[in-house]
């Protein structure tokens, strides 16, 4: 297979499980489709934790010593989250999916108390959807990996995930969660180009200190799917790139 293929079963799975999703949807009653963001955000706590415990990998260990990694961690989420607030990424996001609804409307008048709130449902269901899609550490490594020539197998099973996450988004936000497709091919194409092109392995404990920050910007994730806490996640995204250049310094300095 060629390298991407992985990324376009994914946009597929998540196209498709948005069409079955907003199909039954609006048989749905309130009620129940609040149960199911409640449910998913559960799940994605559960994975976010899972994630986040990359913190105590072996390898990010011996590469940066025992104390290093929460600090580590901790470090990329504060200068990660000062670049994207300084260049306003939660915000851009949320215009970007305002433009993608009035364009996919044809530029209807938002003014009206109906429209605006399918605007509402639409830009939440965008940016939640792509958060999740992009933010998980399968979404790294296995673009990488497909990148590389190693297959697409991780994509595979990310694709099969975000099929059944995208139809209960969709069934609770609408047509926003097929958008985030979009932004699922641009992250993931994005990063099996930078895979073709390193045309090596990222080392292992980089990517266990960036899995471990992914981890903790999915339970930012998953407070807004439960509607405890509206956290600007898309502005910790920086924070991916910071984790595995700070886990290079300190191998450099140690």
């Amino acid at each position: 297979m060629f390298p991407g293929i992985g990324t376009v079963v994914n946009v597929a799975a998540i196209l498709l499980g948005a069409g079955i999703g907003i199909l039954v949807g609006h048989r749905l009653p309130q009620r129940t489709r609040e149960v199911v963001t409640d449910a998913l955000g559960l799940v994605t706590l559960l994975i976010a934790g899972l994630s986040a415990m990359s913190v105590t990998d072996a390898d990010l260990v011996a590469a940066v010593g025992d104390s290093a990694p929460v600090l580590i961690v901790l470090g990329s989420l504060l200068v990660g989250g000062i670049v994207g607030s300084l260049l306003h990424i939660e915000r851009r996001l949320e215009d970007f999916g305002g433009w993608l609804q009035r364009s996919l409307a044809g530029r209807r008048s938002v003014d009206g108390g109906g429209d605006s709130e399918r605007r509402r449902r639409f830009i939440e269901g965008f940016v939640t959807a792509s958060l999740v899609f992009c933010v998980g550490p399968l979404t790294v490594l296995g673009s990488l990996n497909d990148g590389l020539g190693h297959g697409a197998d991780q994509l595979y099973l990310k694709s099969a995930l975000d099929g059944f996450d995208s139809i209960a988004f969709a069934a609770s936000l609408g047509w926003g969660v097929a958008a985030s497709a979009l932004a699922g091919l641009v992250v993931q194409g994005s990063l099996t180009a930078l895979g073709a092109a390193l045309g090596q392995f990222v080392p292992d404990a980089h990517i266990a200190a960036l899995t471990a920050t992914g981890g903790l910007l999915l339970v930012g994730v998953a407070l807004r799917l439960l509607r405890l806490k509206p956290l600007p996640v898309g502005d910790l995204l920086p924070a991916l790139v910071i984790a595995p250049l700070l886990t290079a310094l300190v191998v450099a300095v140690r």
